[in-house]
């Protein structure tokens, strides 16, 4: 009699997702893998018009600027959006955008930073970085760099102070943020009041517990990670040639950062890489302000918007930034 063959249980086995959540997973409406092909098949720019009515119904407006690349690399989009009326006097938002560094565009994932213009009188500079692999690293990263400089030379004419500029990023651009946060520090500026680090995509090794859990399963699984990483770094993924700027977890030295918030979800792939950065930022004497929703898949404030822990993750954000420095309090 032939013995059945059975597929050993997972090493690590995933955790649960939230109960308002799973119904979406299970739905089947959202892909747990995508591969690179696919992201590049699914870019589609934002419409401008559906934009400006959005930012309409909020008495929002906004201007694109191009801004100069990093020594001498091509010009970069920006978009800055603030209040109809009225000066500003509020922090500085910086934004980069995500989308596995081969989608999205500088209107991605606004929703994440609109509530911000409204409580905090800020303004949101957000920047359209070019993308994999067209566009392989560094030149995500130098875009978003250039456009964190360019935004900290024009605060006065921006309309917020240079020592309330804050950088934040989703996802993709959580990493390019950290890495221009960290290429700021060592290049001597721009100062900032604090970094916002969403769900961010830190870590090219895929070595942690997490990254193998969540694999065929939740949102944005181990394979689409390890697409997007091999869209941006090539056959340098995974290999002592990838700079630290690049993948901040490589960072050894994470000192002298501006205040960090950070948050995942406990059911993503980027889970144990946040709090490993969160840690080494502890570590090194600075502060880090950790969030991990239990129950929570990569992006899920964005498709589950009503549910407890996507409105208990968007509050502790603007609490975040509400005890900042120059942040003002409704």
């Amino acid at each position: 009699m032939a013995s059945e063959t059975t597929c050993p249980a997972p090493l690590f086995p995933a955790p649960p997702f939230d109960q308002e959540l799973n119904p979406l997973l299970v739905s089947g409406q959202l892909p747990s893998t995508v591969d690179a092909a696919r992201m590049v098949a699914l870019r589609t720019p934002t419409p401008l018009v559906g934009v400006d009515e959005a930012l309409a119904a909020r008495d929002l407006v906004r201007a694109d600027r191009l801004v100069p690349g990093l020594d001498g690399d091509p010009d970069v989009t920006v978009a800055v959006i603030r209040k109809r009326a009225g000066a500003p006097g509020g922090p500085g938002v910086y934004f980069a955008h995500g989308g596995g560094m081969v989608m999205g565009d500088r209107f991605s994932g606004m929703d994440r930073y609109l509530d911000w213009i409204t409580l905090f009188d800020a303004v949101v500079v957000s920047v359209d970085y070019r993308l994999a692999p067209e566009h392989p690293d560094p030149a995500p990263l130098r875009d978003t760099y250039a456009g964190l400089v360019w935004t900290a030379e024009h605060a006065a004419e921006l309309g917020f102070a240079p020592g309330r500029l804050i950088a934040a990023g989703l996802s993709a651009g959580g990493g390019l943020v950290a890495g221009a946060t960290l290429m700021a520090r060592d290049r001597g500026g721009p100062a900032l009041a604090g970094q916002i680090l969403l769900c961010p995509m830190l870590d090219d090794r895929d070595a942690t517990v997490s990254t193998q859990q969540i694999d065929g399963i939740g949102v944005w699984d181990r394979s689409s990670n390890i697409a997007g990483w091999g869209a941006r770094l090539g056959d340098r993924r995974g290999t002592d040639d990838v700079s630290e700027y690049s993948a901040p977890a490589r960072a050894t030295d994470l000192s002298r950062l501006p205040p960090t918030y950070l948050d995942c979800g406990s059911a993503e792939v980027f889970r144990d890489e946040v709090v490993a950065y969160a840690s080494g930022i502890w570590a090194a004497g600075g502060s880090a302000e950790l969030h991990v929703w239990a129950g929570g898949f990569h992006g899920f404030d964005a498709v589950a918007p009503d549910a407890a822990i996507s409105v208990a993750a968007r509050k502790t954000r603007d609490d975040f930034i509400r005890r900042l420095p120059g942040s003002r309090t409704p």
